[in-house]
């Protein structure tokens, strides 16, 4: 007869013994295709049409909705741009009206494209952070749908501040921060940290809408997320930042997607303790 005092005991997680980064699969494809759509992208010469067909052009839904003097409508829209840039966005409205196209899957597939091997790898690197830890306590089905829904609110966003905006919106910003949003549901009751490992991030108790709103680490990071966003959106361009127009509209409505849908994709009850939840599913 065994001496119960000897017998093994089931291994506890050890979070602090986990790699800081801990790639899925799902996170780590997502990556893989964000690579090979630029590479691509940069070794042919002309890509425009296609890739005007993939990217998210708001003025495209407004055409669809209300074709009826569409042209007149962007033409007063553009009052006041310097003349070759509202020749160029005539252009791009005609082009709109000439194809006759929703190009509904734009939602989405906007995300799989970014302006610059600097736009991909600075996208790649905050998937890394804040997706892995979402994707290792979603699984990977989850997570995917949870990734293209975000993608969906933010090109939301961005339709709603300019619906007749002409220029093509581009970039997995808007999913991505998405995926920070959910993170704040859960990121300050993770034991070790975010980044703690898998077996911490599974564990740790979900708070509930309401709960997160009333948790003070939470609104001060979502506070300074907010701010930091809108402050480069607007002044990146006049101060030289960026040669382009920062989506900052889609990156607000991709987080509060994630922050608001997490709970519809989290495995475990909001407010429950790991304890309850492992009893629960035993």
């Amino acid at each position: 007869m065994s001496n119960p005092s000897q017998r093994r005991q089931p291994d506890s997680p050890r979070p602090g013994r986990e790699p800081i980064f801990n790639a899925p699969a799902v996170v780590a494809a997502l990556i893989g295709v964000f690579l090979l759509v630029h590479g691509f992208r940069e070794l042919v010469n002309d890509d425009f049409i296609w890739l005007y067909q993939l990217a998210f052009v708001p003025a495209r839904v407004t055409w669809w909705l209300q074709p009826d003097d569409f042209m007149q409508r962007l033409a007063a829209s553009l009052q006041g741009l310097p003349p070759d840039a509202a020749a160029g966005q005539l252009a791009l409205g005609r082009l709109i009206v000439a194809s006759g196209s929703l190009a509904p899957w734009s939602v989405v597939t906007h995300a799989f494209l970014h302006g610059s091997w600097t736009h991909v790898i600075l996208n790649s690197v905050w998937l890394l952070a804040f997706g892995a830890p979402l994707a290792n306590r979603f699984g990977a089905t989850r997570f995917t749908i949870f990734f293209f829904i975000c993608a969906i609110g933010g090109a939301l966003a961005h339709y709603l501040s300019g619906p007749m905006e002409v220029i093509p919106m581009i970039g997995a910003s808007g999913a991505i921060s998405g995926c920070m949003g959910a993170a704040v549901r859960f990121a300050f009751n993770v034991r070790g940290g975010l980044f703690g490992g898998p077996a911490s991030v599974h564990l740790a108790r979900a708070d509930s809408l309401v709960d997160t709103f009333r948790n003070r680490r939470a609104m001060m990071f979502a506070g300074a997320w907010f701010v930091t966003n809108i402050l480069f959106g607007v002044l990146a361009r006049p101060l030289g930042i960026s040669e382009s127009i920062v989506a900052w509209q889609a990156h607000i409505g991709g987080f509060l997607t994630g922050m608001l849908l997490f709970g519809l994709f989290d495995p475990h009850p909001a407010g429950s303790s790991a304890s309850e939840w492992m009893r629960d599913t035993d």
